[in-house]
């Protein structure tokens, strides 16, 4: 076998050598051997390892497909993800400081998607093999609150009801104040007997309120989510952050930013993460693409007490941002757009000149790339905090406070 010396890590997270030559589960400086196919090295063994190699904590880590970074150290890996940060905003010429890394504990994840399939002698869950649809049963997870992992038995009962020997169902699991969430994806089509199946395995199992496609099959107790103390119902497949722990430090990052702004939007507004915190010292105005989540921002806020007041707008902001006019009534910004950024919302931004923008993002190649644009109209990037709520994975997020400086 030939030899090959691990140079970086690429942003998938595997080693990468000349060639290129990804291979997995490798670190920088790592002497390697294996089989090279596609590209890819096979059959890797660790000639000479990295002193940032550690023993993965999760029994599960060789097969399962779950996380991708467990051999290598924490110390590691927040420099790493840190540096992808600051190389992305580099390439494209705009440098910042950076806060220091804020990294959600273990067994913090608020929700999962696990794979079920009927087998002959019942049901099999868990997490695929790494680049393979085969399911891994899990025993333990270092990722999950306990409670997701105690819905395992309840994906296996969902599969052997709904789904048929050729596929898997997605069983995705979100932890709310009032038990798990559940949406199911795949199966047989949902029909009279097998809803009446599927709401006792709801009740067998305590959910609070079980989907299967786009049908609720039962609501049992509204499935609550508290956005610092704010209680807001999301529609099944709301996003949520994925830790609990993050959320707080986003939203601590986000008022900070905003301190003192009057008149704040919040675009991608999501179910109220932001929103509702800041319409406790600001009126807000919350834009979202989703009219679901909307509803149900609307209706947190109508619940609670104490609240300025919270305006909510559906509009797919990717198609139609919200012009410079518009946004200039508002004397701050909170954005927090998907992975793909949000260029064309940008440019509004830019011409608008907010004072004050507080950018969330969970892709620092799309944020480097709105950052330039910003900057370049006259803001200064004052830091960027990054945050791992994803830990062994590549998955990067952040906050970022921009303010206008120049005239």
């Amino acid at each position: 076998m030939s030899e090959f010396l691990i140079h970086r890590l690429g942003h998938h997270g595997d080693g990468v050598a000349d060639g290129p030559i990804y291979a997995p589960q490798t670190l920088p400086g790592e002497l390697v051997t294996g089989q090279v196919n596609d590209a890819r090295l096979r059959d890797v063994r660790i000639v000479r390892p990295s002193a940032d190699r550690v023993a993965a904590p999760c029994s599960h880590f060789k097969s399962c497909g779950g996380c991708q970074l467990q051999h290598a150290s924490d110390a590691f890996l927040e420099s790493w993800k840190s540096v992808i940060i600051s190389e992305a905003l580099a390439a494209q010429g705009v440098q910042t400081t950076m806060r220091p890394i804020a990294v959600s504990p273990v067994r913090s994840r608020r929700r999962a998607t696990f794979s079920a399939r009927r087998t002959k002698k019942g049901a099999t869950a868990g997490f695929h093999a790494k680049a393979s649809d085969v399911i891994v049963e899990i025993a333990s997870c270092h990722l999950l609150v306990p409670s997701l992992l105690d819905a395992l038995p309840l994906a296996r009962a969902l599969a052997v009801a709904a789904s048929s020997r050729k596929g898997a169902l997605g069983v995705s699991v979100t932890q709310s104040i009032a038990g798990l969430d559940v949406h199911v994806d795949g199966g047989k089509p949902i029909e009279g007997q097998l809803r009446v199946t599927l709401a006792a395995v709801a009740e067998q199992f305590d959910v609070a309120r079980l989907v299967c496609g786009d049908e609720v099959i039962v609501t049992r107790r509204s499935p609550v989510q508290e956005f610092e103390g704010i209680q807001v119902v999301p529609p099944p497949r709301a996003f949520l952050q994925a830790t609990k722990d993050a959320e707080r430090v986003l939203q601590a990052d986000v008022a900070e930013i905003l301190a003192g702004s009057m008149r704040v939007i919040d675009l991608f507004a999501g179910c109220g993460t932001f929103a509702l915190p800041l319409s406790r010292t600001s009126t807000v105005h919350a834009v979202e693409g989703s009219d679901a989540m909307m509803r149900a921002l609307d209706q947190g806020w109508r619940m609670a007490d104490r609240l300025k007041a919270v305006t909510t707008e559906t509009r797919d902001l990717f198609r139609q941002p919200v012009i410079a006019e518009d946004l200039a009534r508002f004397d701050a910004a909170v954005i927090d757009p998907p992975r793909a950024g949000a260029e064309a919302q940008c440019e509004e931004l830019a011409a608008a000149r907010i004072p004050a923008i507080a950018y969330v993002s969970c892709n620092p190649i799309t944020f480097a790339r709105d950052a330039r644009k910003l900057v370049r109209a006259g803001y200064e990037l004052q830091w960027v905090r990054p945050v791992d709520q994803f830990r062994w994975s590549p998955h990067t997020e952040l906050t970022a406070a921009f303010r206008i400086t120049s005239t």
